[in-house]
């Protein structure tokens, strides 16, 4: 290839993302300088928290703009490598963004070794995976035999919570946004029950799945789903505030949900939101419990693969309205 693909934002949402907020464009290879590597991507994460980026909600991601290519997360092959750390064919994690080639300075890419299959980088041993590590077990400290609630439990991040709830010895409860996805995800992940939160029955539907209450709810989504989970949860629960996919795609978000703060005072629930960020100083530590629980067959990751560069924006919008089970990932070169 003599050229490099990029897929650049064209235009930001005033609702609802479409392909066409998007165009591909071509411009030459670039050319890495001293200390300075060429990299290859082979596969970019399609990611929702990209989405609050786009509206200027998420404040790690900057202020939203056009003429930019669309960022993300790659696996990449070292094509030229002007640092010594680095040699030709090595495989590494990189921000390149949704293009073909990348040049980034030797200090910020990750070379990928070990026995897991490189794609899992960008999910469970990737951002995705260590959201859920630490968003679950330091922020909703689950004990065996309790209950936990994981919205969004078809996700990138919440695939890998209710895996990991489960591996606790605790009662999963997941929500989707149809009965044959929670079917699947039934079936997939082990889930002792999923619901269905569009039925008109949610309510009554999320009560007869947890007659005990929540304990934990791990919360990916905010909205209708936070506010039903809070009238569930049992005195002294832990709501991990992880995402409010509910909220991104969208240019009028729903209120926040009602009884707060009485229904945190009178059950003493503790609610915290947290960033992967903030654990960053313990990712090596999560990567190898992560990597041993793969190793064993206890967790299982799901990647959802969508082929070509040139699918992506469809793939994020396709992916913002449920249609994914596990890390959704754009492979663009073999």
């Amino acid at each position: 290839m003599s050229e490099n693909r990029q897929i650049i934002i064209d235009s930001l949402p005033t609702a609802k993302l479409t392909a066409d907020n998007y165009k591909m464009i071509s411009v030459p290879i670039p050319v890495p300088a001293a200390g300075e590597v060429l990299c290859r991507s082979l596969w970019v994460t399609v990611a929702a928290g990209a989405r609050a980026g786009l509206q200027g909600s998420a404040s790690y991601a900057g202020a939203p703009k056009t003429g930019v290519v669309m960022n993300g997360a790659a696996i990449a092959r070292v094509q030229q490598s002007n640092d010594p750390q680095f040699t030709q064919g090595d495989l590494v994690v990189c921000g390149a963004g949704w293009q073909d080639y990348s040049v980034h300075s030797a200090q910020s890419l990750q070379k990928i070794e070990g026995n897991v299959a490189p794609v899992h980088h960008l999910g469970v041993l990737g951002t995705n995976g260590l959201t859920a590590y630490f968003g679950l077990l330091d922020i909703g400290k689950p004990q065996a035999g309790q209950t936990v609630l994981v919205s969004a439990s078809g996700g990138s991040v919440g695939h890998i919570v209710a895996q990991l709830a489960k591996l606790k010895g605790c009662r999963v409860v997941g929500t989707a946004g149809s009965d044959a996805k929670a079917a699947q995800l039934t079936a997939r992940l082990g889930l002792d029950a999923v619901v269905n939160y569009r039925s008109p029955d949610f309510r009554a539907d999320l009560k007869a799945a947890t007659p005990t209450g929540i304990d934990v709810y791990f919360d990916n989504t905010g909205g209708e789903i936070l506010g039903s989970a809070l009238f569930r949860m049992n005195e002294q629960g832990r709501i991990a505030c992880c995402g409010v996919v509910s909220q991104y795609d969208t240019s009028t978000p729903a209120p926040g949900p009602k009884g707060i703060p009485g229904l945190l005072v009178n059950k003493r629930i503790t609610m915290s939101g947290f960033l992967v960020f903030d654990f960053a100083s313990r990712y090596a530590e999560a990567r190898q419990q992560l990597t041993r629980w793969i190793e064993s067959g206890e967790l299982k990751p799901i990647v959802d693969e969508v082929q070509g560069l040139e699918q992506a924006p469809q793939a994020f919008v396709d992916m913002l309205a449920g249609g994914n089970i596990g890390t959704r990932v754009v492979k663009i070169a073999d």
